[in-house]
């Protein structure tokens, strides 16, 4: 069966035609600069890439185009739309109401955009995209994977804030984390290196590590802590995001020098992190740098693993023992140094990497502990896409 997975955002549109249950990508891509002269789409599918720059106004001429490569008949991979059974969309915030996957109905696109002020950024993109596939596939099935929908198994104790009830029961006020599609499908491929140990339940630590970055406890299948909060900009330290922060830091910017919140907000956001350390948010560029003695990056390195350290510790305590943690995106899967620098040292935990297999590059998932660790050390590539794909074809049967 077609499953099309679809993540819209401002004025891009990523794309991916997966054939389930076999879980094979028959095409992906990815159109850019939507709304100008000069768009940007890629294609792909095996043997073949092509990219090309046209005029496309808005997302519904994005999906039209997207769906003309599809069908093209030198290098389509269907004969037309309607072979498309199912379009899963990407959804970043589904609150409280969503704690799985749905079929997508007016009532869940009311709900959806109710959301949208606790994910101005996102939630408003994702329905357009949803508005959009209705109308280009028309007859296909309509799906709706939530960002947070994996985290809603958080304990009360981990998701509620020490603040006045009432904030908490009337605003929906709480932690709800992100990430959550990444997290659960790296956890359940996890599994497999678990095998050996012959335990049915397991106690994981998945450390997703990209421009955005979080950690989740996961314990027998199940999130129980996650370092985001209720915005996307607690937790870990990011490309352009503080994370943990004393919130005395923000009102004397507020107070004493006499920034607004609006202005505060995006310093924490999008000024912040690694990018506020170094004048970089790139970790490639940062490394070179340190590896040349800079100083400044050095340090942003090392705190950057130190607080990475930290979710650990706290997160073995609050699972009660550790089988594994797992790496995973961009820096999580490619950056040796980072992984190293949050491994040393751990030996209170009984982690011991073995430097020679965390060297070799790989786009498989890997077993990169000592054979005497005490919990494994494993980098597991994140798909998205496919666990996307995976959960619409599960509602659609």
């Amino acid at each position: 069966m077609n499953v099309l997975v679809i993540n819209s955002g401002s004025s891009s549109l990523k794309y991916q035609l997966i054939d389930m249950p076999n879980e094979s990508v028959k095409a992906n891509g990815l159109i850019e600069r939507i709304g100008a002269e000069n768009a940007k789409i890629t294609y792909k599918k095996e043997g073949f890439k092509t990219s090309n720059e046209l005029p496309i106004k808005n997302h519904e001429e994005a999906l039209t185009q997207m769906n003309s490569l599809l069908m093209d008949k030198q290098f389509g991979v269907i004969s037309n739309k309607n072979v498309i059974k199912i379009v899963g969309h990407r959804v970043v915030h589904g609150g409280q109401s969503f704690s799985k996957t749905v079929e997508i109905t007016q009532d869940v696109k009311s709900k959806i955009q109710s959301l949208c002020t606790l994910a101005p950024l996102h939630n408003p993109l994702n329905l357009k995209g949803i508005e959009v596939a209705e109308r280009v596939f028309s007859k296909a099935q309509q799906v709706a994977v939530f960002d947070t929908a994996f985290l809603q198994s958080l304990p009360q104790k981990a998701y509620q804030f020490a603040i006045p009830k009432s904030f908490l029961e009337d605003e929906d006020i709480r932690a709800y984390g992100f990430h959550g599609t990444s997290h659960k499908y790296v956890s359940e491929k996890a599994q497999v290196f678990l095998k050996s140990k012959n335990q049915p339940n397991s106690k994981l630590i998945s450390i997703h590590l990209g421009n955005g970055c979080s950690m989740t406890a996961i314990k027998n299948g199940k999130a129980i802590d996650h370092s985001m909060g209720f915005g996307p900009a607690n937790g870990l330290i990011m490309g352009t995001r503080a994370g943990d922060i004393d919130q005395s830091v923000i009102f004397y910017l507020i107070d004493k020098l006499g920034y607004s919140a609006e202005q505060v907000n995006n310093i924490l956001l999008k000024e912040s992190g690694m990018l506020g350390l170094t004048g970089s948010n790139d970790l490639r560029d940062i490394q070179q740098q340190a590896e040349a003695g800079n100083e400044d990056c050095q340090l942003a390195l090392e705190m950057n693993a130190y607080r990475i350290k930290k979710y650990i510790g706290a997160y073995t305590v609050a699972l009660n023992g550790l089988d594994a943690i797992v790496f995973t995106a961009g820096i999580g899967e490619n950056s040796a140094l980072m992984r190293e620098l949050v491994c040393k040292d751990m030996d209170v935990l009984g982690l011991q990497i073995d430097q020679s297999k965390n060297q070799l590059t790989s786009k498989e998932s890997r077993d990169i502990s000592k054979a005497n660790s005490k919990a494994k050390i494993l980098v597991i590539p994140s798909n998205e896409e496919l666990e996307i794909a995976k959960q619409a074809y599960k509602i659609s049967n």
